[in-house]
């Protein structure tokens, strides 16, 4: 019997490493389709070494993968971390929680996160600061105080791209019309407030937004959903992240007509797509940024020389078009 609980209990760990992409490789990442998760800094560096992790809110988006680049950044120069990346396969709160859980079991002594909505991850996340885990939050934060937050001003860059959209009608001559807006879901604070300042930058306009469809972030969803939008006339898209600004280009490019697209997020697909016309322009965010001085934090935090102070640092964006990339 006792045989047979260690093998069941063994099958559960993996089942759940797997879905929060947890391996024991520690090969880097050259795609979004898997993160890395584990790297060591090759040099040791002084005093105590602190295992963090950085849980994204999965593994799909390029997005991440820049993320992650910003944590290795970090970690190589710090010289006393021993860091994994983990994230579930897709947006998934009970997915998200498993990995948080998951770090707090394997030791961890901070973990950066980027929480997938603002309420599902607290109680996970007050268990783990009851275990010594310091937290930073990393592209979204989840409502519960943390060392730091390094993120986007989400709202004001929202604003931008509604105002990018308006200023390319306007140019056309184009003064009403229907807009569409791509979500990811309706809980995940950064989109959701990049959704707010967008629909503020149309106030007392001719436009009318029409009623926000999710798809969580995937790419082929959020097509589908631009294809719709572009049957009812839609004059303009906003997808707000990288998944639904490449669903956007897509049913665009595809179409063949008039409609403009703004997104958010930059990959090697949104670049293709500014390029060939398909998007007017997305709000290119600083993933690197934030991974980089996450775990700058989170080491502070941990050896004592900065507590944090639960502030949010703002990461700043780039809006790219045809004639800056």
């Amino acid at each position: 019997m006792k045989k047979a609980l260690a093998i069941l209990m063994a099958a559960a760990m993996a089942l759940s490493l797997v879905a929060c992409g947890g391996s024991d490789s520690s090969a880097p990442v050259s795609s979004g389709t898997a993160p890395s998760t584990a790297s060591t800094a090759s040099t040791a560096g002084s005093g105590e070494t602190y295992k963090i992790y950085m849980i994204s809110m999965d593994q799909m988006d390029q997005h991440w993968v820049n993320m992650d680049k910003g944590c290795q950044k970090a970690v190589e120069e710090l010289g006393n971390v021993e860091y994994k990346w983990s994230a579930p396969d897709v947006k998934d709160d009970a997915k998200q929680i498993e990995c948080i859980n998951n770090a707090v079991a394997d030791g961890a002594d901070a973990i950066l996160l980027a929480a997938n909505g603002p309420d599902a991850d607290v109680a996970a996340l007050k268990e783990a600061q009851a275990a010594g885990v310091k937290i930073v939050y990393v592209d979204s934060p989840a409502n519960l105080a943390a060392v730091k937050t390094f993120a986007t001003n989400n709202e004001a860059a929202g604003k931008t791209a509604g105002e990018q959209l308006l200023k390319a009608l306007t140019d056309k001559g184009v003064e009403s019309g229907k807009i569409g807006i791509i979500n990811t879901n309706a809980a995940t604070t950064s989109t959701v407030d990049r959704e707010n300042g967008f629909r503020s930058a149309f106030e007392g306009t001719g436009f009318e937004i029409l009623e926000t469809q999710y798809s969580e972030g995937d790419a082929a969803k959020s097509k589908d959903i631009a294809t719709n939008y572009i049957a009812q006339g839609c004059v303009g898209i906003f997808g707000t992240n990288e998944g639904t600004t490449v669903g956007t280009g897509n049913a665009i490019k595809e179409d063949g007509g008039d409609v403009i697209g703004v997104g958010f997020d930059k990959s090697d697909t949104i670049l293709g797509l500014i390029k060939d016309g398909s998007i007017l322009c997305a709000m290119a965010q600083n993933p690197d940024v934030m991974g980089y001085e996450g775990i700058k934090a989170a080491v502070a935090a941990l050896d004592g020389s900065d507590a944090g102070d639960g502030s949010t640092s703002d990461t700043g964006v780039t809006v790219l078009t045809k004639d800056n990339i």
